[in-house]
């Protein structure tokens, strides 16, 4: 069992899928900006991704659809890490060179996602503040933030709200595990269909597309909490104090979905989608590309391909 958690196997999938999301996030991160402000900024209009983007050049430079991104990098490459080496760890343990199927990949996706929410809510927190610092918001309730870097960030939010304020939006991320639990599931899924029982490596462009189909849907089904998931990290809300930490997130969550739909309707909960799939599926499908290629070439060299291919 140690073996097992511990296996270089499981080592060599978390940094391939470290490596992948943080060169993919970087390529697409001012559409990722752009998702962002629609999101946060209730007071912007809903235009399309390259319009947000040249109204943020021209009203903060050329440089700010690239604002925040050293510590996004940085969350993304804990939080992938953290994800793929847990789901392939808890896939070798639970499988024990078995085929797997849809339902254990859901089920072993959704393990992976709560172990990483957990672990890696107080540096999304940071990096959604750091990523929106400085930035012309539309709304005239948003509140400026003065942070140097990410250390400063979590010592201001820790003396102004509390060490809880890191874990902002945490109960509307472990409804979201649901989001890489569904892509993963998908994504896996394809492989197996496109494989048709046979072990062979599949090529650029089938990894591409199935990445980006299995992203697309888990993203559509789960936009609404995520965008819900923002303004929490973004921490310019109010809620109402409550003897339940729970209870609380749920009438928080409830609010700010009704007040929402009763603003802009129930497009109003979908506000951004545009951007963000744009982001989020050519991210996804990219990033899948060089996780696949980045463990293909390393267990190649191992002498592992063979296997590899037959356990996935």
């Amino acid at each position: 069992m140690t073996s097992e958690v511990f296996s270089y196997e499981s080592l060599v999938h978390a940094v391939a899928g470290a490596v992948g999301s943080v060169t993919a996030m970087t390529v697409f991160f001012p559409l990722d900006t752009a998702r962002l402000r629609l999101q946060v900024d209730e007071n912007r209009k809903a235009k399309s991704t390259p319009a947000i983007l040249a109204d943020i050049v021209k009203e903060e430079g050329l440089l700010a659809p690239y604002r925040g991104w050293f510590p996004v990098i940085c969350s993304l490459c804990c939080s992938n890490f953290v994800y793929f080496y847990c789901f392939h760890c808890l896939k070798t343990c639970w499988l024990k060179g078995k085929q797997s199927a849809p339902s254990t990949d859901l089920v072993i996706g959704i393990a992976a996602g709560i172990v990483n929410v957990l672990v890696t809510t107080p540096l999304w927190v940071v990096n959604t503040r750091l990523k929106l610092q400085g930035s012309k918001f539309r709304s005239a309730d948003i509140q400026p933030t003065n942070y140097s870097g990410i250390l400063d960030a979590f010592m201001q939010i820790i003396q102004d709200e509390g060490v809880g304020a890191l874990w902002n939006g945490t109960f509307p991320s472990l409804l979201l595990v649901l989001n890489p639990a569904i892509q993963f599931m998908i994504y896996e899924g394809l492989k197996r269909q496109l494989r048709r029982g046979v072990p062979r490596e599949l090529s650029s462009l089938e990894v591409f597309m199935i990445g980006a189909i299995a992203k697309a849907i888990a993203t559509t089904v789960t936009y609404p909490l995520q965008t819900i998931q923002s303004i929490l990290r973004f921490g310019q809300f109010n809620t109402s104090a409550g003897k339940s930490k729970l209870l609380t997130s749920v009438r928080t969550i409830k609010s700010l979905l009704v007040n929402r739909m009763r603003k802009y309707g129930m497009l109003g909960l979908f506000k951004g989608l545009e951007a963000k799939l744009l982001q989020t599926v050519l991210t996804a499908a990219l990033m899948f590309l060089l996780y696949e290629k980045i463990t293909s070439y390393t267990f190649r060299a191992m002498g592992l391909s063979n296997s590899h291919l037959r356990k996935h």
